[in-house]
């Protein structure tokens, strides 16, 4: 019988967010509630399935695990790219990897979690809530400050970025945005004035990320864009870990030199003894940006249709065709 394995459902939303019961009748379902310990882990655990059904970039699908699954004849990853799945070894594997579409409210979702975690951030919140839970006040809580009138730095205006700029500044905050391609034009549409990097850093109360993740992003943030960062200046960064050196990042929340707000880690799920987990001027989500049920309803329908499309011989949204004539 056929096999199938939906992957990362770290919050168990997977089986009530669709349908099953279609895939169910014609195929052993297996939900995989945690994440991998590693990549033998995931070799050892995979290896017996025909499909697997992935969520974003939450499990590496590196070549050296795909070429370890022998029986994998379907992929399915949910949105529209996947930076840590290998097509070109599935394509040459013959291995079909369909995608997801839609989940535009999953943009929108990101960038409230940003500005969620900037309040958070600047009110000390995650503090007073522990605090009441411990039976005390207001004794030992940061003081916070106001966001209107401070100036908030957007890196990437793109579609999440302009979310962001558009939430700040009704927060009647001013506006600095930078990346590599923004325009002046672009910057004025989305209210903001576009500076260098280095201005941005040096001249932001706050600096939100909001880039994808490439060899040209990676490490983005270092150690020296971090020293020019104000004394107490937020960072909040709900796109990607790697943008920012994390050696650098735990080297200035340890030191009190700035405030890290932060949805994502360079290793996820973030290790348990992880140094973050117990650095001062942090608040942290577990990657929780796009996982609203919106994002669900959309997804997880689409990776059934996925899978009994493919079962039928007819796969639907294939990111790699050439695949199909060696599958």
């Amino acid at each position: 019988m056929t096999k199938v394995a939906v992957l990362d459902d770290w919050q168990g939303v997977a089986k009530t967010s669709a349908d099953w019961a279609p895939l169910q009748a014609r195929a052993e379902v297996v939900f995989f509630g945690k994440a991998f310990d590693n990549e033998d882990d995931a070799a050892r655990q995979l290896a017996d399935f025909d499909i697997v059904l992935s969520m974003r970039e939450r499990t590496p699908l590196p070549g050296s695990l795909i070429n370890r699954l022998p029986k994998l004849r379907m992929l399915g990853m949910t949105g529209a790219r996947n930076a840590s799945l290998d097509t070109a070894t599935c394509t040459a594997r013959g291995v079909v990897v369909c995608n997801t579409v839609g989940g535009a409210n999953s943009e929108a979702a990101t960038a409230e979690l940003a500005l969620g975690l900037l309040i958070a951030a600047a009110r000390a919140i995650s503090v007073g809530d522990a605090n009441i839970r411990a039976g005390k006040f207001q004794e030992g809580v940061p003081i916070g400050y106001a966001l209107a009138g401070k100036t908030m730095g957007v890196i990437g205006l793109g579609r999440l970025g302009s979310h962001m700029a558009r939430y700040c500044k009704a927060l009647n905050m001013n506006l600095l945005a930078w990346s590599q391609n923004l325009t002046p034009d672009k910057a004025q549409a989305a209210g903001a004035t576009m500076v260098s990097k280095e201005e941005l850093l040096s001249r932001s109360d706050a600096v939100s990320v909001h880039l994808v993740l490439s060899d040209r992003t990676r490490g983005l943030i270092g150690a020296a864009d971090i020293a020019r960062m104000k004394p107490g200046a937020i960072l909040v960064n709900t796109s990607r870990g790697p943008i920012v050196d994390e050696k650098a990042l735990i080297a200035a929340v340890q030191a009190r030199k700035i405030v890290a707000a932060l949805d994502v880690f360079d290793r996820e799920p973030l290790p348990p003894n992880h140094p973050l987990r117990s650095a001062p001027n942090v608040v942290m989500t577990p990657h929780l940006g796009y996982g609203v049920q919106e994002t669900w309803v959309s997804f997880y329908p689409q990776s059934v249709e996925n899978a009994l499309a493919f079962l039928d011989g007819k796969p639907v949204r294939v990111t790699n065709p050439e695949a199909l004539t060696k599958s």
